[in-house]
């Protein structure tokens, strides 16, 4: 069943986390003390919503680690549940869709809490300050809508935070896959 984000009030200051990989690496916001700004991405391997998103978000991504954002995807389902979104299962899903940003496990669901995220995808972008300053979907795309993913309306909060410029006032919450709460 299809859930909207809850749209976590901006201005809320960055929940830090340290969170690991499936091989073993652990990281967080942390991490990256310089970057002008932090996406924080809620995906899991399973959603036909992040499915449907997930090349072309690895695609956006790339380019904005590469102007200096900070990109972490947070998977936060139960396992045990849905076995699809597996610690071991994430590393091939990443490589298959050109994710080269982190992709974590948040076992606890303490993470998801601390940014109430709600479904997958689930997006936080925070500015260099680390308040959040965009929530929300990807674009308009939705699986079998017809609308290619564009990743437009996530792309120009990024271009604002990276330019230093205020991001759009109209923020649209996402649609996907709930979090699979324990």
């Amino acid at each position: 069943m299809a859930v909207e984000s809850t749209m976590l009030p901006l201005g809320t200051p960055l929940p830090d986390f340290t969170l690991p990989d499936p091989d073993g690496g652990s990281h967080g916001p942390a991490n990256t003390p310089d970057a002008p700004g932090v996406l924080v991405a809620f995906m899991c391997n399973h959603c036909p919503y992040v499915q449907h998103v997930a090349t072309a978000f690895g695609s956006l991504a790339r380019q904005w680690a590469s102007d200096g954002l900070a990109v972490l995807a947070v998977n936060a389902n139960d396992v045990s549940a849905y076995p699809d979104d597996a610690p071991e299962l994430m590393g091939p899903f990443a490589k298959q869709h050109g994710w080269d940003f982190p992709y974590l496990v948040d076992e606890s669901q303490e993470v998801a809490r601390a940014y109430r995220a709600a479904c997958t995808p689930d997006f936080f972008l925070f500015d260099r300050d680390r308040r959040l300053v965009y929530r929300g979907r990807l674009d308009a795309s939705r699986p079998g809508s017809g609308i290619p993913v564009t990743g437009e309306e996530l792309a120009a909060a990024v271009t604002a935070v990276l330019s230093g410029t205020p991001v759009p006032d109209q923020q649209r919450p996402s649609i996907g896959c709930s979090i699979k709460w324990k």
